[in-house]
């Protein structure tokens, strides 16, 4: 391939993977050429802005995701034209239309009829000698269909009559017709406008609380479908409940392939070949467009649901950690107690044990007492309860204590999602190896108050419980999105390296699990890290490594002040000049008379001078301005209380707070203090039209509602986040 080719191969793909990243080419170009370099998304994000035009981790990664499908497309295209011009088939109108293909789906079209095949009906016509015949049928002569077939019948063949003879030929058309590139994709379109997708309910269907009862007679367009209600259907079918099709609009597709194909109405041969459209389109085309449709639906609704829980996850990530607080976590549970684990300020267990205020066997005031001497013993301010079995009874409980105990303590529900699965896990083990499951879960909640990050990353991402439909998911995917999504999280909080887990390590750009568990591996054999500088004898951590991981890493008691900042250690000399031209020394750092002196400078000037870009240099005055700024802080703080709702209580148009738990396709899932989560739907989210919930509120957010409806029978709580007209009287 000459270099003016491979200039323009290189540029093809260029443009493609900025059009698919919707980002514009000369920044594509700049990232592409980064991750080439060995970069990672969040050092880029972070440290290379000047080149990329301040993109950030989500842009960055599209550019990644889209330059690794246009590479695949084009490799595809490589070996589909070595394929065909193998077979002596390649005539230069094809190899346009290949190379000038901008997706796979039309790359496979193309590629159709040259494709080696199973043993087919049309191939089996073409050994019989059928071939010729039906290329006459094709010209649509005059001549009778039955005068042409008579010269091919050859009992040898098993061609005995002529319409064996005819059924071949029409065989032979019928897949010519469904390889047609052209015609495929005009019934795609056709499909995609005015098809639909009809499930019904198996005879032998096990669903006993109608769980898919929606879905028994159901038939919606497929260009108005939502994912949720994919992901539902899919599920119905895999469970065994429904049975799945998509209804085509039938005559109208065999008219368009008539009119296309058929050349001369009058011919005679016009019926044969319109019997072969039929066939072409039943047998062959239907059931490979269907498949096609439903691959597309459910990597659409895929995508959606990977993206709603990816949402959810970053939220709950960067919920605001509780610092300096003593925390008694509490696992609510029925038959086997609640487990109680104290923790310091830092996250240290300090104590742990059990308690029965609930059936079957219940002592509650042997429990009060337990709950009542743990809170005169340690200086706690809040009491963390798990939300999973047992915890709005656990919260009436610890409700009822707070208003006997110590005064000034109050209490949080949290999220517990996954720890369980931590509590199991082979770290838990090592963490606490002589606790129960269940007392390790009590831990984890405590710890998830304080620092929500940190504790969350000790679990797979998967088997945090927020989102919706995320077992009915590609894993691959769903794993990819949310490890990106705590990669993301971590680098934009930074680490702490003297105190930071393996498994928060881990996640820090360019650590892998081993160099994660060599750093804690040597903090532990040769005491704290009091340099950033330090790091470059863990065993196995490269210049590379170092260059992408180094500035996420904090070193909090550092001789070096600026080793506790998020300034990597490319840019300190330019950093202590700004210092210089501000007069102000690193160790005042973080006081209000340094950040009032760097808010005065010129930076645009600064920038002339000191030859550094205007986005870096701001970069570095914020940072030396908020030296231990965290991101996290800017989120809402958790909502605390001390007394709980009943549910008799509420009645609508109460107005109250709650805290956003999951955010889904159709609206919200706010902790109001009762039983049940309310439901904010997508539709009383705020006057107007709401395009997903996603805009309007996050996981972990604290909003105002009001009760819209209470159905005490079925236990579902309809909230409102729009004001209730006030009344006059």
């Amino acid at each position: 391939m000459t270099a003016g080719k491979v200039g323009n191969v290189l540029n093809h793909i260029l443009k493609l993977t900025a059009t698919r990243a919707a980002v514009p080419v000369s920044q594509t170009e700049k990232v592409i050429a980064l991750l080439e370099e060995g970069n990672t998304v969040p050092f880029i994000a972070r440290y290379r802005k000047e080149a990329t035009g301040s993109l950030d981790e989500v842009q960055i990664k599209a550019i990644e995701d889209s330059y690794g499908y246009v590479k695949g497309l084009e490799q595809r295209k490589e070996e589909v034209l070595r394929i065909i011009e193998e077979q002596g088939k390649l005539n230069d109108e094809l190899k346009k239309k290949i190379e000038g293909a901008t997706v796979l789906q039309r790359v496979e079209d193309l590629y159709r009829p040259y494709m080696q095949k199973r043993r087919t009906r049309a191939a089996m016509a073409k050994e019989k000698g059928l071939e010729p015949l039906a290329e006459s049928l094709l010209k649509f002569s005059d001549t009778e269909p039955n005068e042409l077939a008579k010269q091919f019948i050859n009992e040898e063949k098993e061609v005995e009559t002529i319409e064996d003879a005819l059924a071949g030929a029409r065989d032979i058309i019928a897949e010519n017709i469904a390889d047609d590139a052209a015609i495929r994709e005009s019934i795609r379109k056709i499909a995609w406008l005015d098809a639909s997708i009809v499930s019904s309910v198996r005879k032998d269907a096990d669903d006993q609380r109608k769980v898919f009862g929606n879905y028994y007679e159901y038939d919606e367009p497929l260009k108005r479908i939502v994912p949720h209600r994919t992901l539902a259907l899919n599920r119905g079918e895999k469970e065994g409940v429904l049975r799945l099709s998509v209804s085509f609009p039938e005559e109208r597709i065999i008219g368009v392939m008539a009119r296309e194909l058929i050349r001369k109405s009058h011919s005679p041969s016009a019926a044969e070949v319109e019997e072969a459209i039929q066939d072409s389109f039943k047998r062959l085309i239907a059931p490979s467009i269907e498949r096609e449709i439903r691959a597309t639906l459910t990597e659409k609704a895929e995508e959606q649901a990977i993206h709603v829980f990816s949402e959810n996850l970053k939220s709950l990530l960067l919920q605001p950690p509780l610092k300096g607080n003593y925390v008694l976590g509490v696992d609510p549970a029925f038959r086997s107690g609640c487990k109680l684990a104290v923790v310091d300020e830092t996250g240290k267990l300090l104590e742990v044990s059990v308690i029965y205020p609930h059936p079957p066997k219940p002592d509650k005031e042997k429990s009060k007492r337990a709950i009542i001497n743990i809170l005169e013993k340690y200086p706690i301010s809040i009491i963390a309860i798990g939300n999973g079995t047992a915890s709005r009874e656990t919260e009436m409980f610890i409700a009822d204590c707070l208003k006997e105990g110590r005064a000034g303590v109050s209490y949080v529900i949290v999220n517990e999602a996954g720890a369980s699965v931590y509590s199991a896990s082979e770290q838990a083990r090592e963490e606490f190896p002589n606790l129960q499951v269940e007392e390790r879960s009590a831990v984890s909640i405590a710890r998830r108050l304080q620092d929500p990050l940190s504790e969350l990353v000790k679990i797979d991402p998967g088997s945090v419980g927020v989102g919706q439909y995320q077992h009915d998911v590609a894993k691959r995917k769903l794993s990819e999105s949310l490890t990106f999504v705590v990669e993301t999280a971590v680098n934009r909080v930074g680490v702490n390296v003297n105190t930071a887990s393996s498994s928060l390590l881990q996640y820090v750009a360019g650590l892998s699990k081993t160099v994660a568990e060599n750093i804690v591996k040597s903090r532990e054999e040769n005491g704290l890290y009091t340099k950033r500088n330090e790091l470059k004898k863990v065993p196995r951590l490269g210049a590379k490594t170092y260059e992408q991981a180094i500035g996420f890493l904090r070193v909090p008691e550092a001789k070096d002040p600026f080793d506790s900042t998020g300034i990597h250690p490319e840019s300190y000399k330019i950093a202590e000049l700004i210092l210089e031209k501000a007069q102000v020394k690193k160790e005042s750092l973080g006081t209000k008379e340094t950040s009032e002196a760097l808010s005065n400078l010129n930076i645009k000037e600064l920038t002339t001078e000191l030859e550094v870009g205007e986005v870096t240099l701001k970069d570095i005055v914020e940072t030396l301005q908020r030296p231990n700024r965290d991101p996290r802080d800017d989120y809402p703080q958790p909502l605390l209380k001390a007394d709980i709702l009943d549910a008799k209580d509420l009645y609508e148009g109460l107005e109250m707070q709650g805290t956003v738990r999951n955010v889904v396709d159709f609206g919200a899932f706010v902790d109001i203090g009762v039983t049940e989560d309310g439901l904010v739907h997508i539709s009383k989210m705020k006057k107007g039209f709401v395009k997903h919930p996603l805009d309007v509120v996050a996981s972990g957010d604290i909003v105002t509602v009001w009760v819209d409806a209470v159905d005490r029978e079925k236990g579902r709580i309809a909230l409102t986040m729009i004001p209730p007209k006030k009344t006059t009287d």
